[in-house]
């Protein structure tokens, strides 16, 4: 119940009726394990979404519940070929009915923000990125889809357009933004200039538990899409042939990771989060070399007790600390996406690396628990719903 005073009197208002809209739910990712933590702060929430192709043995992470989906979902090939619909995901988000609630909460990195609310609903937006494809990262996007020439390029270039101006335009519709780290509130700020309060998402810690022993080997672990770097890494442990490295993932750049893959160097493609855990307590180190909006595997790492050798850019510089001044450090940054810039990291890492302790990367990771978002999300929504109704 919230509570609110008159004068001298109290009076109990009806609880608010809250609903969550997702962008698509098709796999488990990052921003589905927010998902998930959410309901366990708004358990009686109900849940929207473009389209929802969740396999039922994963429901569970979102207490059983299905998806009201857009017009997207009845598509031919949606399920498979739900992302060649983009250009009709704002339309579809916009087709949802959310009139009946009273607080909209939105988790979002392409179009969930954009639902429409009237002036009597809060809409907080919890955003993990706004659209990256279509701002800052366009190019990157373009190249790594072969549409830097001809007709597609064109027609993608205009949807990139279209979707820019409705992604802005939309952004007047979020009465509160949260940003998942200080790296993407300053995306915020550049794309919708609006500001953005900062909840740190939440990573499942109980599995990742600290080991002191370590082996002589490093660690990494990814999916392995291009932005990931992971060939880069892999070309750095060719030019070092006395150390060793693991990798773990499976993706589109397996085939060009085995292909740079030296004697020290281990691929071993997919393996069960058991196996990965087991592997990340053992390690030296754990080096990840993505720009990531926040990046979840560093912190999990942390929890195994592990330092990370990674890139100084993004979430990183919020989820490791990198200075070898910090009395507790719990990983060493590097300066560039290079095979080179990797390899000097190393060397640095291991002249100090007496410096780093199992515990202290414990103790860091355990800034980002389920608990404290949880915590922080309630007491934010709440004040901020409190707030809304006293300006009303």
């Amino acid at each position: 119940m919230i509570v609110s005073v008159a004068g001298m009197a109290a009076s109990v208002s009806p609880r608010p009726k809250v609903a969550v809209v997702h962008d698509w739910l098709v796999v488990v990712g990052g921003a589905e394990k927010v998902l998930s933590q959410i309901f366990e702060v708004w358990p009686d929430a109900d849940l929207f979404a473009t389209v929802d192709f969740l396999d039922d043995n994963l429901r569970g992470l979102l207490r059983d519940k299905h998806a009201t989906t857009s017009f997207v979902q009845r598509l031919p090939f949606a399920e498979k070929r739900y992302r060649a619909y983009l250009p009709l995901m704002p339309m579809a988000i916009e087709q949802l009915d959310l009139s009946a609630y009273d607080i909209i909460i939105s988790s979002s990195y392409a179009v969930a923000k954009g639902v429409i609310t009237g002036p009597d609903q809060l809409h907080v937006s919890y955003v993990h990125s706004p659209i990256r494809y279509a701002w800052d990262l366009q190019h990157q996007y373009l190249r790594e889809s072969g549409l830097t020439s001809g007709f597609k390029s064109m027609l993608a270039r205009a949807a990139l357009h279209y979707m820019r101006l409705w992604d802005h335009r939309t952004a007047n519709g979020v009465d509160e933004f949260l940003a998942n780290s200080r790296f993407i509130a300053r995306r915020i700020q550049k794309v919708y200039r609006r500001p953005a309060t900062v909840i740190y998402p939440p990573v499942d810690l109980s599995r990742f538990t600290l080991n002191e022993q370590k082996e002589d080997y490093y660690l990494t672990a990814s999916r392995m899409v291009p932005y990931k770097c992971i060939p880069i890494i892999v070309e750095a442990f060719a030019a070092m042939p006395s150390r060793r490295l693991v990798v773990v993932g499976d993706g589109p750049e397996l085939r060009r990771v085995r292909a740079a893959a030296t004697p020290n160097v281990e691929v071993r493609g997919y393996c069960d989060t058991d196996e990965l855990i087991s592997l990340m307590q053992r390690a030296r180190a754990f080096v990840f070399a993505a720009e990531e909006d926040f990046g979840i595997t560093p912190v999990e790492a942390q929890a195994c007790g592990t330092p990370v050798i990674g890139y100084g850019k993004g979430g990183s510089l919020e989820t490791v600390r990198g200075q070898l001044g910090d009395p507790s450090p719990t990983g060493m940054f590097f300066e560039a996406q290079t095979p080179a810039a990797i390899v000097m990291a190393v060397e640095r890492f291991e002249r100090a690396e007496v410096r780093f302790t199992a515990a202290a990367c414990r103790a860091n990771a355990e800034r980002f628990a389920p608990e404290r978002f949880r915590a922080e999300l309630g007491r934010f929504v709440d004040t901020a719903w409190q707030r809304f109704k006293s300006a009303q």
